[in-house]
């Protein structure tokens, strides 16, 4: 597990903010055409006898959006091998693990805040937030 200093955590904050502007617009296309999808789907059922002897007429859409999701998948990978912790996409909460005083906590990271200034024990969460000493 790969600890930050808040420095380290600041200096990779905007590279982690891009991405996770990208992850957003990623996961908000995917519920879209889900929906959209969805939509189709109910307005235009299929006779048994169709079904049978026509492809899927889905079969596009769905490889499509299961292409999207792996996309996203690899995305949130990205943001753990960096040793980031995605406690939620949208808004976006981050957390870096650290150490404050001996003690092993996470440095958190709310979307809309301009840098990491706040930190939270393991087992405390985001209510738990405290401002960096």
């Amino acid at each position: 597990m790969k600890l930050f200093t808040l420095d380290e955590a600041n200096v990779l904050l905007p590279v982690l903010k891009q991405e996770l502007y990208k992850l957003q617009a990623l996961i908000d296309e995917i519920d879209d055409r889900y929906l959209e999808l969805q939509t189709i789907k109910a307005k235009h059922k299929l006779s048994a006898e169709t079904r049978e002897t026509a492809p899927d007429p889905y079969f596009e859409q769905e490889s499509q959006l299961d292409f999207m999701r792996m996309e996203a998948e690899l995305q949130i990978s990205n943001f753990t091998r960096k040793g980031v912790l995605i406690k939620s996409i949208s808004p976006g909460l981050l957390d870096f693990p650290a150490i404050l005083e001996g003690e092993e906590v996470l440095l958190c990271w709310k979307q809309g805040e301009d840098q990491v200034s706040h930190y939270h024990g393991w087992n405390e969460g985001f209510m738990g937030r405290k401002p960096f000493p």
